[in-house]
């Protein structure tokens, strides 16, 4: 198919941002009131699994968090298409099954998004071939990004039995339920809308729960979000307390008739999750066998997450202390790439224009004759600040706000909206808004410091007039390079401070720069022995894929793609019910 190759987000242009905004508000209210959830379970009454019990082994692709740049995401699709992937050595097959834990596609839903960021790359890297009778299965569940259309696109492309590549879709709601050899479960869940788990989804894996589990089922729980690391960012998010609950009522049936006979030997072996763009693992301390492995591998495309505002140690299921083994990037590379924030201006040229076309607004504004025919551009070109008249200074700017509400409403907005920029859910909580409020501030001093600057150059030592053509091009100029710069500086040392010492922003900080590399997916196997989770990583991808196909069926060469394992395959034993 002909697509578009998408360079990543850019999540600080502010016409996205204003763009994303409004469809995560639609997506927000409308959402509540039309739960397509609910639609699909009206649609498709029948409670029924995919089963694929009757293999001896089964692979199962696990991957979260893709459809932004092309790079990355045609390098994760290369990858998955690829038979055999050579791991230290070791031949490791293909999944018969392909997961997508969330977020298929960035920045918003629509169709056009889909085709250019995940079904053209996929397709590329993997074309359908046609009469394949081993094609593998694929299956997704949505995460907040693939909600913002109420999941109208995703379930048309993930639930109508469509293929994507060679890959073939078969679920018909966007949570599904998989029986895996030896008695293993994929339990695949629907947690957005507010981590809501729905009634008629509840009622879905309720059934299945109660007729098909046994007392030696193990489940491999996937979900959208890492609701156990926000736990341990802030403690009054209940997403977790809510994930705990569906365990425990709707797979475990505690508190049902019956429980103590035929639940308690049931185990959950590990959760996996994207949302976070990078890969980490947490261990329950008090288990030397690794259950439950609590997994995130958000690495499908999107730009990285940091990992050094991980916690070393979290609670975990049913509050057993759970430990930190693995992460990817590590924390050291991800304190060095935090400081690409100092880049900011580079990285985010919209912002840096925002901030400069907004600086000369509030000045046009501040231009009013209100003082005998004087400008307060013409009373601050008289003024030697460093000359020891900052007392002269503050007046006249206080007598020019007092006489023009709308500069001061400019002010207000920009100091606010920096403020409540803060992100006090995470790091050292409500205390980061004194960073917030020096951050704020900083920006008016600036904004009143180059008006003071530019107005003594200009008026003063150039000896222009205040309405002379030069002198406004040439204070135009001057603001918007040198006041958006500046600005930009700021913001991008604010988020350096927030992620490297407060360690909070973890998302704000990471989407300035949009780095493609560190990525990574899982490849499980689940056999007779055990369950063997492999997480495959990149630290790089390449960038220079030339299309060799055509422009209606590319096909795409570049560099090598140079993966290797993130640690040790994960094992985890199947355990004898006696």
């Amino acid at each position: 198919m002909k697509f578009d190759k998408k360079p990543m987000v850019n999540w600080y242009d502010p016409k996205q941002l204003a763009f994303t905004a409004v469809k995560t508000v639609l997506s927000s209210v409308f959402g509540n009131f039309a739960d397509r959830r609910e639609l699909q379970a009206a649609l498709d009454k029948e409670t029924k699994f995919f089963d694929y019990s009757h293999k001896e082994e089964l692979w199962v692709d696990f991957i979260s968090d893709l459809g932004d740049g092309f790079n990355p995401t045609y390098t994760l699709a290369e990858l998955l298409s690829r038979e055999v992937l050579t791991l230290r050595g070791k031949p490791i097959k293909r999944g018969d099954v392909l997961i997508m834990g969330g977020d298929e596609v960035y920045p918003t839903p629509e169709k056009i998004e889909y085709d250019n960021r995940l079904r053209g790359p996929f397709q590329a890297a993997f074309p359908k071939k046609e009469g394949d009778m081993d094609r593998p299965d694929l299956f997704a569940i949505p995460g907040n990004h693939d909600w913002y259309d109420g999941l109208t696109n995703f379930l048309r492309l993930f639930s109508q039995k469509r293929s994507l590549g060679n890959w073939q879709t078969r679920q018909s709601r966007s949570y599904f339920a998989l029986k895996l050899p030896h008695d293993y479960w994929i339990i695949a869940i629907d947690v957005q809308l507010n981590a809501d788990i729905d009634y008629p989804q509840i009622c879905y894996f309720k059934e299945i729960a109660e007729k098909h589990f046994n007392e030696r089922s193990k489940i491999i729980l996937c979900t959208s979000e890492p609701s156990w690391v926000y736990k341990s960012f802030d403690s009054k998010s209940e997403s977790f307390d809510r994930l705990q609950f569906f365990i425990n009522r709707v797979l475990f049936g505690k508190g049902e008739k019956g429980y103590e006979e035929k639940n308690k030997t049931i185990q959950i072996k590990a959760i996996l999750t994207g949302d976070l763009h990078h890969y980490a693992r947490y261990e329950p301390k008090e288990s030397p066998d690794g259950t439950c492995q609590l997994i995130t591998a958000g690495g499908g495309g999107a730009f990285m997450h940091p990992t050094h505002t991980l916690k070393q140690q979290i609670s975990g299921l049913d509050g057993e202390t759970a430990e930190l083994k693995k992460v990817f990037p590590s924390k050291e590379a991800s304190v060095s790439l935090s400081f690409l924030n100092l880049l900011f201006p580079y990285f985010s040229l919209t912002m840096l224009f925002f901030f400069g076309l907004f600086h000369v607004f509030t000045s046009w504004i501040l231009q009013t004759k209100l003082d005998a025919g004087v400008s307060l551009m013409e009373k601050l070109s008289k003024l030697d600040v460093f000359g020891g008249q900052v007392v002269d200074f503050f007046y006249a700017i206080i007598q020019g706000l007092s006489h023009l509400p709308g500069a001061l409403f400019l002010n207000l907005l920009l100091f606010i909206g920096i403020v409540l920029f803060s992100d006090v859910k995470s790091g050292a909580k409500n205390w980061n808004y004194l960073a917030g409020l020096v951050h704020g501030l900083l920006h008016l001093i600036n904004f009143y410091f180059l008006l003071w600057l530019f107005s003594r150059i200009n008026l003063f030592q150039l000896g222009l007039g205040i309405n002379d053509p030069q002198q406004i091009f040439l204070f135009v100029v001057e603001m918007v390079l040198v006041g958006g710069i500046i600005s930009s500086v700021l913001f991008g040392l604010y988020l350096t401070f927030s992620v490297v010492v407060l360690k909070n922003h973890i998302t704000e900080a990471s989407s300035s720069y949009r780095w493609e590399g560190y990525k990574n997916f899982l490849r499980i196997s689940v056999s007779q022995e055990g369950l063997t989770i492999f997480p495959v990583g990149l630290k790089n991808v390449p960038s220079n894929w030339e299309n060799v196909g055509t422009e209606e069926e590319p096909r795409f060469e570049g560099g090598d793609i140079h993966y290797e394992l993130i640690e040790d395959p994960i094992f985890i034993k199947n355990e004898k019910i006696s």
